[in-house]
């Protein structure tokens, strides 16, 4: 999605480049959300060979172009309002420095490189993918105006990611972590939502005109208690760790509580706007998410290994 900030320009920038404004608007930062969520699946495969980690690669590259056509769409849908944002009227298709055309035939050329890959590689399932695009058709004509839905719309996304990935990896489908990639998704927007209320009003935004900050602080909450739960619960009976499982899930939840915790402090105490930034950003959150992905990594190594484990446990005791 999009991402407002706290301060406007009061000039326009210098012309740059066609092809760096293109890149502004393919927004490489935001890929790291498909590099991330898609390959999610692997770590619930007992044994990863070569050939399912390079469809997966393959699954997160298709889901990069889905998403890069998407905001090429919504900034084409959403330019005549951006233009009246004091920020958004500097982006590259809304301030016309990216014609319309040039726009569409970017999507376009994106969009037939996403068919090419799909019916080049069938073990690519096409159908989350084809889903996320619907989906955001939706979205950008009618469901981003619709309160609470476009939140959950942009949420359901991320778990057609994860879907995607499952599919690829040919694993079983892990529910609690379908239902704690939404809930934390939503948590995300959320603090976005609050941020551009306190910022800008609901005058930009028309979703904006059903929520208010106490309502958003009350959402915020009550995802962050569904996301810390739903996690905790994918460790306890859906991870492949084995013995290991209820070790993992005791260590995760001080970790776990205060990831969330801090994201919350960033939203309302800082007023963070966007999530991706907050979350790539912050060294805290960098920091305590690295912990636990080691953690995490040695407790599914050792449930894959038992060898190795008592080997570990030998040397401890």
């Amino acid at each position: 999605m999009t991402t407002l900030e706290t301060t406007a320009p009061t000039t326009l920038p210098a012309p740059t480049p066609v092809l760096v404004d293109l890149i502004r608007v393919a927004r490489p930062i935001h890929w790291a959300k498909n590099a991330l969520v898609v390959p999610a699946a692997l770590l619930a495969v007992p044994s990863v060979a070569a050939d399912t980690a390079g469809h997966v690669l393959l699954a997160t590259a298709a889901f990069t172009l889905a998403s890069v056509a998407v905001y090429f769409g919504n900034d084409l849908a959403d330019r005549a309002r951006d233009r009246l944002h004091p920020v958004k009227r500097l982006r590259p298709i809304a301030s016309g420095r990216i014609s319309g055309v040039l726009a569409v035939t970017v999507a376009a050329g994106v969009l037939g490189l996403l068919a090419l890959l799909l019916v080049a590689v069938p073990a690519v399932p096409a159908g989350p993918i084809l889903a996320y695009l619907v989906l955001n058709v939706l979205y950008s004509r009618l469901l981003k105006h619709v309160p609470l839905v476009d939140a959950g719309c942009v949420a359901a996304g991320f778990v057609l990611r994860v879907l995607e990935g499952y599919l690829t990896a040919g694993a079983r489908t892990a529910t609690w972590l379908l239902v704690a990639v939404f809930s934390l998704c939503l948590l995300l927007v959320l603090g976005k939502r609050r941020q551009e209320l306190s910022v800008g009003g609901a005058q930009h935004r028309p979703a904006l005109r059903g929520y208010t900050v106490e309502l958003t602080d009350h959402l915020i909450q009550l995802t962050a208690v569904l996301t810390a739960v739903a996690f905790l619960m994918h460790l306890r009976g859906e991870a492949q760790l084995g013995a290991f499982a209820e070790p993992a899930m005791l260590v995760s939840v001080p970790l776990v509580l205060f990831v969330l915790a801090r994201y919350i402090q960033v939203v309302l105490v800082r007023g963070a706007g966007d999530p991706v930034r907050t979350l790539l950003r912050d060294r805290a959150i960098v920091g305590t998410a690295a912990l636990w992905g080691l953690l995490f990594v040695t407790a599914l190594v050792l449930s894959h290994d038992p060898a190795l484990a008592g080997r570990l446990q030998a040397f401890l005791n």
